[in-house]
């Protein structure tokens, strides 16, 4: 684990989504990243897809014991 800098803009964002779905900052700071990490290496896929893909690797992880799957859909 390690400290990412933000901008206040940024972090205020985070603060206002995250309390609005019921996240907390860090996680929805890591929802955004695998989002966005997947949307840059998947150009062609829209905002759902991404999302089913998410839960797709998050079934698969769980099947599989190993936990949070973002890395796995990240490989595939």
């Amino acid at each position: 684990m390690g400290i990412v800098k933000i901008s206040e803009r940024m972090h205020e964002n985070l603060r206002l989504t995250s309390s609005a779905l019921s996240r907390s900052i860090n996680a929805q700071a890591e929802h955004w990243l695998r989002v966005g990490m997947l949307a840059e290496l998947n150009p062609n896929l829209c905002y759902a897809d991404i999302c089913q893909l998410l839960v797709q690797a998050e079934r698969q992880a769980e099947g599989d014991g190993l936990g949070n799957g973002a890395l796995s859909v990240v490989a595939a």
